[in-house]
């Protein structure tokens, strides 16, 4: 099929709302990534989006609403910490996950008693839940495990041809997917870092676990779970100090660095986060440099952390799972440990 490329406007708007109450797949920005959005409450439209990603079923999905008077119906029971949360951070990048009411089809949860949603604080997103009139179920309009999407041209890289539209915004602000907290047990776990940091969450919550729970041979426990995701095609290899060591060694020339601050030289491809160190502009670019890293034929990525505070606990989470290892440097090869 033809992608049809819809601008940010009312008929653009129009247009993907009434693709997705047909039971189409329409791409859409949020302040965190583009989702792949599909009318949450119809299990056909949902199952479309696990075809377009390549997605497994035992990966549930986001589902996206325009409020917290729309959410509630979503949940079997809603208690005040949710309601104190979503006061506090709604609109933004934080998921909440609870038990789920009947009218979520078990294929958005992969059959967890649970429902994990979140209310985008991007206008493009809240406009075409309105206009469409439901909930929109969206994990990121990526093929599977890929680096997510934080541009409309990332998305066209990805699944053009495969779905119905995608409403070409530019850039998302935030570039880091949402912190998903799961409110089903006490304390509430994250289960996965995102958006909103932790220290703003603990204000609200008190008491958090952040130890990630135990990945079982069923359904992941929440989206963007799994051990290994948001891998590049080029593997990508975490920097760690110390002298080089490894039986694999490629020239600096060849490899390309994802820094977080500063000057790097001889590399074959320099792509900084934020020359300030500042880390909401590092998550902000973090998945656009990450693409571009990716498509300029280098044999290797070298990642250098950031510091683990703030949104830089999200970005770590995401640059562990990528990796295929570690590296390290002399001044002129980069030494690999798979």
């Amino acid at each position: 099929m033809d992608t049809q490329v819809l601008d940010c406007s009312a008929a653009g708007i129009a247009k993907a709302a009434e693709i997705v109450r047909a039971g189409g797949l329409v791409a859409f920005p949020t302040e965190t990534v583009y989702g792949l959005g599909a009318n949450a409450l119809s299990a056909q439209a949902v199952a479309r989006i696990f075809e377009a990603k390549g997605r497994p079923r035992f990966d549930p999905i986001i589902v996206h609403v325009a409020g917290p008077k729309e959410a509630e119906p979503l949940w079997a029971e809603v208690p005040p910490l949710a309601r104190a949360l979503m006061a506090r951070f709604w609109p933004g990048p934080l998921t909440l996950v609870l038990p789920k009411s009947g009218l979520i089809p078990e294929i958005v949860t992969a059959g967890l008693p649970t429902v994990a949603v979140r209310m985008p604080d991007h206008p493009m997103a809240l406009a075409l839940i309105r206009e469409a009139g439901c909930p929109i179920a969206a994990p990121s309009a990526n093929r599977f495990g890929r680096p997510s999407p934080t541009h409309h041209d990332h998305v066209l890289d990805y699944l053009a041809g495969r779905i119905e539209a995608v409403l070409a915004c530019g850039p998302t602000p935030v570039g880091i997917e949402s912190t998903v907290v799961s409110l089903v047990e006490t304390p509430p776990r994250v289960l996965r870092p995102g958006g909103t940091p932790l220290e703003a969450l603990r204000e609200v919550v008190g008491e958090l676990r952040v130890d990630p729970p135990r990945v079982s041979q069923g359904a992941a426990p929440a989206p963007g779970t799994l051990p290994r995701h948001y891998v590049p095609q080029i593997p990508l290899f975490l920097l760690e100090p110390g002298p080089p060591e490894g039986r694999e060694k490629l020239p600096r020339r060849r490899c390309g660095i994802l820094a977080f601050r500063g000057e790097w030289h001889d590399f074959g491809r320099v792509e900084v986060l934020s020359q300030s160190g500042d880390l909401r502009e590092a998550a902000a670019n973090f998945f656009a440099a990450l693409h571009e890293l990716d498509r300029a034929g280098l044999s290797a990525i070298v990642a250098e952390p950031v510091p683990e505070e703030g949104l830089g606990v999200a970005i770590m989470d995401r640059l562990r799972r990528a990796a295929s290892g570690r590296a390290r440097l002399d001044d002129e090869f980069v030494w690999i440990v798979r």
